[in-house]
């Protein structure tokens, strides 16, 4: 059975017109969800039955479209995408609903915007789950300049690049403005230091199937951390880990404890 879709709210975030959903028990702990890149909160948490078995166990989940994406507004300015201004807009969505602290579960670049999150306002941050980027937060995940020329392409047949012609072809799929995240991919790659890594004591998972050339190794950014359990799917690339059944039993583990 297909999950539907939710009903999204709008609030204003600096400025920005942010999307957003709250589902499950009011009374329940807080799990914000932080989609990645070309993707929204309904394609990367509703469609894979996160929400679902989030609110089933009992938890409040609250997720947003980032700005560029979904349902937000989508400005072409490369410069108000950092994973500064993309990490306000959650701490911003979190206080207009008076919500002081929360479990954050990110993939890929919503991991990124975790991980600042983490770094600026760590008390709001109950724990941490990094999925879909591992030590590719400090290390850097290869040139990313081919997919904002592959979003910029007239179609995906001018794109010959095979990871450019993947986040093309997925953009092409989810009707996204392309301008957007072309603009936001330019500048959403800000990388997190070994030593603010090492500074992030929270409990947290770091989540990266073996078939992902992405992410790089979740054993390598626990080992920077204090708190951090690496957990690998087997079998699963960036795209097909999202909603592996494994990844959904480890964050529930991992947040109940």
């Amino acid at each position: 059975m297909v999950a539907q879709p939710l009903e999204m709210n709008m609030f204003n975030s600096d400025g920005v017109e942010i999307a957003w959903f709250d589902a499950g028990p009011k009374d329940g702990d807080v799990v914000m969800l932080i989609h990645g890149f070309a993707s929204s909160a309904h394609v990367n948490w509703v469609y894979t039955g996160w929400v679902k078995t989030l609110t089933e166990a009992g938890y409040r989940v609250i997720a947003f479209d980032h700005r560029g994406h979904g349902k937000s507004d989508k400005p072409h300015d490369s410069a108000v995408y950092t994973p500064d201004h993309m990490a306000q807009d959650a701490i911003n969505l979190l206080d207009s609903l008076l919500i002081d602290e929360a479990h954050f579960l990110g993939y890929s670049m919503g991991a990124r915007v975790c991980a600042f999150i983490a770094k600026s306002e760590p008390q709001y941050v109950k724990s941490l789950t990094f999925g879909g980027l591992g030590i590719g937060m400090v290390e850097g995940v290869g040139d990313w300049d081919v997919i904002a020329e592959a979003l910029l392409a007239p179609s995906l047949d001018d794109v010959t690049d095979e990871r450019g012609r993947m986040f093309r072809a997925f953009a092409d799929q989810t009707k996204s403005d392309r301008y957007a995240l072309a603009a936001c991919i330019q500048t959403s790659r800000v990388l997190v230091t070994e030593d603010e890594a090492s500074q992030m004591s929270m409990p947290t998972l770091i989540v990266v199937g073996t078939k992902d050339d992405i992410a790089g190794s979740p054993d390598e950014l626990a080992a920077l951390m204090p708190n951090a359990t690496p957990v690998s799917i087997e079998g699963r690339d960036h795209m097909l880990a999202v909603g592996d059944k494994v990844f959904k039993k480890a964050v529930l583990e991992h947040i109940s404890s």
